[in-house]
């Protein structure tokens, strides 16, 4: 089954395109990597996806359908540096935001919906910091909050954006485990990454881009030619870093 499909995808802010005619397929459970240089639209794409940016170009689709019909099947963590910190709000009441989607906003929580929230903060190893304020936290506990509060969502579709961007390597790990496990499960994981030594550790599937698609699939697919397409450089990890995914 088909979870997204990019169609010739064309985003521009005051006449200068930022992504042009990009076409993409993410079949439903991969754990999929957005990787390109600086300044190839990773992040306005997957704003596109969600949304939140309208193309002048193109159509997405999930599920065959619009993004209206499934946007109760999406989840998204967007980058850490773009959320007002200072908000004055405890870690289980972001969490809780999760679930407003299907309470609506005037409706309170109630105790079922509590205690998921704290089972999502166990999940992320957040449980014992669910009454601290949200501005309290390290920038790696901030990102795993955010990871709970979308996992209260209880998406098909998780979209992330750089959540390995400035934490610490536990974790990193941690949450590149638990998006695993929810891989494994069947859900379509879809990460804006960076790092490229790690590609072959955390993921199984590539859309590597500059503002069009150079390669979209099966990360073991991937080429030097397909690097040096995007990058203008080979990716020096792509022979020596063939970890296993599992």
């Amino acid at each position: 089954m088909v979870a997204v499909e990019l169609n010739h995808i064309t985003v521009a802010y005051n006449d200068q395109v930022v992504v042009h005619d990009l076409s993409a397929v993410v079949p439903a459970g991969a754990m999929l990597a957005v990787v390109g240089p600086n300044g190839a639209g990773k992040t306005t794409l997957l704003q596109t996806m969600l949304g939140l940016v309208a193309p002048v170009h193109g159509s997405v689709t999930f599920f065959g359908g619009t993004l209206d019909q499934h946007r109760h099947r999406i989840a998204y963590v967007p980058q850490r540096m773009s959320v007002d910190w200072d908000f004055p709000a405890q870690v289980l009441d972001v969490v809780l935001m999760g679930c407003y989607k299907k309470l609506g906003w005037f409706a309170h929580p109630d105790s079922a919906q509590r205690a998921q929230a704290l089972h999502a903060l166990e999940q992320v190893g957040m449980e014992t910091y669910a009454m601290r304020s949200i501005g309290q936290l390290s920038g790696g506990q901030q990102q795993r909050v955010f990871l709970a509060r979308a996992l209260m969502q209880e998406a098909d579709i998780y979209f992330l954006d750089e959540p390995c961007a400035g934490i610490d390597a536990p974790t990193e790990k941690s949450i590149i485990d638990l998006l695993k496990r929810l891989s494994a499960q069947g859900k379509t994981i879809i990460i804006v990454h960076h790092d490229l030594q790690t590609l072959h550790a955390y993921f199984n599937a590539l859309l590597l881009i500059n503002k069009t698609s150079i390669f979209c699939g099966p990360l073991s697919l991937a080429t030097q030619h397909h690097f040096i397409s995007a990058y203008g450089k080979e990716n020096p990890f792509l022979s020596d870093a063939r970890v296993a995914y599992d």
